[in-house]
Order: C-alpha cells, then structure tokens, then sequence
C-alpha cells in the first residue's frame, strides 16, 4: 500500500469533478483538519454538505456526534437500540419488512470502532494519509458510472467484488467495508433518510484506500482516454 496519498489530479480532470473529494479520517489531532465544525445534536451529518464546499471538515467524537444513528454506527453510543429502535425502522419509517429481519441487521452489522476518539469527514488532506478509512467522491451519474468502471479496471474475476451496494444509513455507508485493505468501493448515498440534504443529481462513490490508489493510477491506456467516455463527455456539452 502506499505510504503516502497519491496525486488525484489527473482524475479529476478527466472525470470533470468540480464538487471536492472527502476523507473520512480516524486521527489523534483535530488541528490539521481546520476549519473544523462540531454538529449540531441530532443533525445528520450530510446536513453539513454546504460547509464541505467552502473547504470545512467535520469534527466527530463520542460525546459530539450529531444524529443518533451516526453516535451508533460510526462513533460507539448505544443510545439508539433496544425494541424502541427496531419498532422506529420498522413500522415508523417501513425500511424491512419485519422486526426479525430488521434486527438480524442490525446484529449483524458492524459499528465502525473507533481508534484517536476523533472522525473527520471534509475535504482530502494529503499531509493525513495514514489516517485515512476512507474516500468518498461526490457524482453525478456520468461520474459514478465512470468510476464503477475504473473499480473494475484492475479486478480479475478471482479477486474480491470490487463494487457493494450494502443496506443501511447513509453514515454507515462511507466506512461499510468487510476489510479496509481490500480494494473496494461502496455506491453510497441511497440512504432516502439522508438525502434531502444534498443535490438531487448527486450521489457518493466511497472507496479504500487501495481502491482509491487504483482509480489514481488510470492513465492513457484506460477508458477515461477513449471514445465511450470522450463521446459521453461530448453528449453533455
């Protein structure tokens, strides 16, 4: 694996990404990620997509983690569980079909575990790469179909399932991998909780590091530089 963060510029420039890439970090030190903002109680963390443009990260801790479902999965609070949560996602809010087939999810999944007891989630930052869970680009469809290919690019078919699609809140999402070295990615952002708080037209595409070493490393030889793509580009003028 590299042991620093690899030059991403040439594929942003032939995926025509104007929106930033967001790390999802697990680090000791809040101070090389200012500007940084705590959420609100209760706020979804998308909730803060605007201040993701302007360059701010999102800081997380166990006793600052906004949503509940974002304090379970993401930073160890058990103060959403039990029958009441089940009977919230089952009959409130119709996401299974039954309180059993809900909890076999829930039991089954697992909570991120948090390492420095600060999560990060903003714009890249080079200088923190071994920090780095995750990597998370923000699509439009052209886009994440660009970049399911390129997931695809180098994966033989012994090797493991390069795209998941898994079941579960948005937040989840971005870090809901069976194993963080593995290359990867997640097409996120399907949660309908969680995203009337970004574009319509947007959507996530969140990878592993070694994934997002593979996407960095496409060149002339892939389909980024060829007609399919340079035709669809060209279909958008």
């Amino acid at each position: 694996m590299h042991s620093k963060q690899p030059d991403h510029q040439r594929l942003r420039e032939q995926l025509g990404l104007k929106l930033p890439i967001l790390g999802f970090y697990d680090a000791p030190d809040p101070a090389p990620f200012a500007p940084t903002i705590t959420p609100n109680k209760g706020a979804c963390i998308f909730s803060h997509y605007t201040r993701w443009l302007k360059g701010e990260t999102l800081h997380l801790t166990p006793a600052q983690f906004g949503c509940q479902g974002v304090g379970k999965w993401l930073c160890g609070s058990q103060a959403f569980s039990g029958e009441k949560f089940l009977n919230f996602l089952v009959n409130t809010e119709g996401l299974k079909d039954s309180h059993k087939l809900m909890a076999e999810f829930v039991d089954n999944t697992r909570p991120f575990a948090m390492k420095h007891g600060n999560l990060f989630l903003g714009p890249l930052r080079g200088n923190q790469w071994e920090y780095l869970k995750t990597v998370t680009f923000l699509v439009n469809l052209d886009q994440l179909s660009a970049l399911s290919i390129g997931a695809q690019y180098h994966a033989g078919v012994a090797d493991p399932v390069p795209i998941l699609a898994p079941f579960g809140p948005g937040c989840h999402q971005l870090i809901d991998f069976p194993n963080l070295d593995l290359p990867q990615a997640i097409i996120g952002g399907r949660d309908i909780a969680m995203r009337p708080n970004l574009p319509p037209n947007i959507g996530l595409f969140t990878v592993t590091r070694p994934m997002f070493t593979r996407l960095c490393s496409l060149n002339e030889r892939s389909f980024l530089y060829k007609g399919f793509w340079e035709r669809l580009c060209n279909a958008r003028l």
